[in-house]
């Protein structure tokens, strides 16, 4: 009778804790998961506290070890007078059990509480996430413009071991009045690279990104490209203000500039004018048959080499192939680290052509791009190209501007030697704005380098 009247208060407890703690005790035993290294610490606390106490008795001569024996073996013989062992046993075990998850619950809810007091996430859960994105593997994405940016949002999500390699020859915009009133590398492409690799509140990236829109001087320039200027002034280069922004905003990984070199971009039309300036080259409406930049050989961001010697994935794209690109590709040292590089390499391109520097290209064309500005050489393995068309509103709007989507001439880029990775990465908004959905993106190409890291 007392076994069934153990099972059934032991069945009730299981049902009860069923309906009011399932949350709960799946999230204690989120501490127990391998990898966080808490088992072992709370092992050797336990043991830590043992040994204490042993060594206080052995100091003050064993006598309150004897008197606690004695104590507890009175206390244990009252008990199973009253209950026998097989039932006393067992409930003594649960309410110690109890009292030790109890504790242990209250004291993580207290650091819980001063760590993160808006109680959005649990700490677990936290760490967790901690552990499984820096795990995981060293990224190194090249490439600017917003196409860079898009794709970072996508990636922090599997790795915070992410380096952005970003192109600094703009000269438009904010950037380039920035540039030419101050003497300092456009920080535009970055800002946006830190914003979105930012692993702070929501508010602090609005307000690096937050734009002037009135003001004399500064409409026009974005807050935080105003930060990045000052930053380089105050720490010496952008390399530092790029450092020191990461912290404020808790980026998730590392914003490189490719060169610390006042770049600036030249490309030779097939008309056989020369346009000077990253700005006026989709503005003179030639086709492109040659880029380069002065000075010819700018040295590349010794941080930015490390990077790529020691990732395991590389990522080309997407952005603008000339002037997003191609300009990081300019500096012979990122050029020939990607070729001699190991790891998986991959290029995605672009779903629409640019008017100015892309009109007419399938994907062949801007494999060939890249190659020609490389000594024709191979920088990457494989190319992801989006597989289904954009919506016929999408079609129309872009057709109006000289822009139409990408066509894939598979054949080409077989001869290229290149394996193609079809996917269905496009998102559009409410006005037939096309772009790459982050979220697809990274998925497709953490898949791709899946297969590929486990088949070699």
């Amino acid at each position: 009778m007392s076994i069934a009247f153990l099972r059934q208060a032991l069945h009730t407890l299981q049902q009860q804790s069923r309906r009011r703690t399932p949350h709960r005790v799946n999230q204690w035993f989120k501490w127990l998961s391998p990898g966080l290294s808490i088992k072992r610490w709370l092992l050797i606390s336990v043991g830590g506290v043992l040994l204490a106490s042993l060594g206080l008795a052995i100091w003050i001569k064993l006598t309150p070890i004897f008197w606690a024996i004695k104590f507890l073996r009175k206390l244990l013989g009252f008990i199973t007078d009253i209950l026998p062992n097989y039932i006393s046993g067992p409930l003594v075990l649960l309410f110690g059990l109890m009292l030790l998850l109890w504790g242990q619950t209250r004291t993580v809810g207290s650091i819980t509480k001063v760590l993160r007091p808006e109680g959005e996430e649990e700490l677990i859960d936290v760490l967790l996430a901690h552990h499984r994105l820096y795990r995981g593997p060293k990224i190194v994405v090249i490439g600017g413009g917003t196409g860079l940016s898009t794709l970072l949002r996508g990636l922090k999500t599997y790795s915070a071991n992410i380096s952005a390699i970003v192109t600094v020859a703009d000269d438009g915009g904010s950037s380039g009045r920035l540039r030419q009133e101050f003497g300092v590398l456009p920080p535009g492409d970055i800002r946006n690279c830190l914003a979105a690799l930012a692993d702070e509140e929501k508010l602090l990236t609005e307000l690096f990104q937050y734009r002037f829109r009135a003001g004399d001087g500064l409409s026009g320039h974005s807050f935080g490209n105003l930060f990045l200027t000052a930053m380089s002034d105050i720490t010496g280069d952008l390399e530092r203000a790029v450092a020191a922004s990461s912290k404020v905003l808790a980026v998730r990984g590392q914003v490189l500039p490719a060169t610390l070199s006042d770049v600036r971009l030249w490309a030779e039309l097939a008309d056989g004018r020369r346009i000077d300036g990253e700005s006026s080259i989709p503005k003179a409406g030639g086709r492109i048959v040659k880029i380069g930049c002065i000075p010819a050989n700018p040295p590349a961001l010794p941080a930015a080499l490390k990077a790529i010697k020691e990732a395991d994935y590389i990522i080309i794209g997407p952005g603008s192939l000339y002037t997003s690109l191609i300009p990081n590709l300019l500096v012979p040292e990122i050029a020939d680290a990607i070729a001699q590089t190991k790891a998986p390499r991959i290029y995605v391109c672009n779903i629409m052509t640019q008017p100015g520097e892309t009109e007419g290209y399938t994907v062949a064309d801007h494999i060939r791009a890249i190659d020609a500005a490389v000594g024709n050489r191979r920088l990457f393995d494989a190319v992801l190209v989006h597989k289904k068309s954009p919506s016929a509103k999408s079609l129309i709007r872009y057709a109006q501007q000289n822009s139409h989507p990408v066509f894939l001439d598979r054949e080409a880029v077989t001869l290229l030697g290149r394996r193609i990775v079809p996917a269905n990465v496009l998102f559009e908004d409410e006005t037939g704005f096309v772009r790459h959905n982050p979220e697809k993106l990274a998925k497709v190409l953490f898949r791709w380098y899946s297969g590929v890291h486990h088949g070699r």
